[in-house]
């Protein structure tokens, strides 16, 4: 029963909430219960250590602001440079919020995760993040995924989509590339080993598997376009267990209100104990 609430949930949601002005919106696939709980649960502080770039490990030429949550490159010529999380997980959904103006992105401007020794500066122009084993990356201008030195084919890719009751095949070609907006959401999963985005509010499926379980993972981006400023905030994650019925009809309650009633839940006809938690954890 629980299983059946949980897929009827994310399926309304994802009906529900994404814009159908969204170019996302056809590449969309339906969110797993627990990245749907994740993804509408009130974020953790923003100060959160997990939301700080490592003043360690990043390229000589990438400089932080005093909080560590902003990254800038200085404009130095044929260098790849990147720069990684301070805080990595080894277990557990984590969702962390990247911002990057298309403006400022260049060429080789790429987001994803690494392991703690990942090489994050090299001579000439370069993808970085995906260069090797120990990194997986996905450029932005190109849409392309990287692993091991190898381009692994373009990001987001096709799927099935069910529309008016009849399934029916949407070949989307990706030929012409995306243009990824300023806001993206990296989804790592560190027990299933996977790597995913959200943007635009639609979740592009998986777009690296097994990544190596057990080991620590860290968000990392690398850039090769003077004055490139990236931002990083932990947002929130959730262990492998199963959400709880209460974050399940939390989560229902938010999305039948909608964005813009989200307000007026204190106008409910509901127990006083669920008033407190939809209020406390939005």
């Amino acid at each position: 029963m629980g299983a059946l609430l949980s897929v009827w949930l994310c399926n309304r949601e994802d009906s529900s909430s994404l814009s159908s002005s969204s170019a996302f919106l056809p590449l969309a696939v339906p969110k797993s219960s627990r990245l749907a709980v994740t993804l509408n649960s009130f974020p953790v502080d923003p100060a959160d250590a997990r939301s700080h770039w490592s003043p360690v490990h990043r390229s000589p030429h990438f400089l932080l602001s005093a909080c560590q949550q902003e990254a800038t490159r200085s404009p130095v010529e044929l260098s790849s440079d990147g720069v990684r999380a301070e805080m990595g997980v080894k277990s557990g959904l984590h969702v962390w919020e990247l911002l990057w103006s298309p403006n400022d992105r260049g060429s080789h401007a790429v987001v994803g995760v690494s392991r703690q020794n990942c090489p994050l500066q090299a001579s000439g122009y370069n993808v970085l993040i995906g260069r090797d084993s120990q990194s997986w990356g996905w450029e932005l201008k190109t849409n392309q995924r990287w692993h091991a030195g190898k381009s692994l084919g373009t990001y987001p890719r096709t799927r099935r989509r069910r529309q008016s009751e009849a399934v029916e095949d949407f070949k989307i070609h990706t030929k012409a590339t995306l243009s990824i907006p300023e806001r993206i959401l990296l989804v790592l999963d560190a027990d299933a080993g996977t790597l995913g985005f959200v943007v635009d509010g639609s979740f592009l499926d998986v777009a690296f598997r097994g990544l190596p379980l057990g080991v620590e993972l860290f968000p990392a981006v690398s850039s090769v376009r003077g004055g490139a400023s990236i931002r990083l905030r932990y947002l929130n994650g959730a262990t492998r267990d199963p959400p709880a019925l209460m974050a399940l009809c939390a989560l229902s309650i938010r999305q039948f209100l909608g964005q813009k009633r989200q307000t007026e839940m204190d106008k409910l006809p509901l127990p006083t104990c669920l008033q407190h938690h939809l209020l406390s954890t939005y």
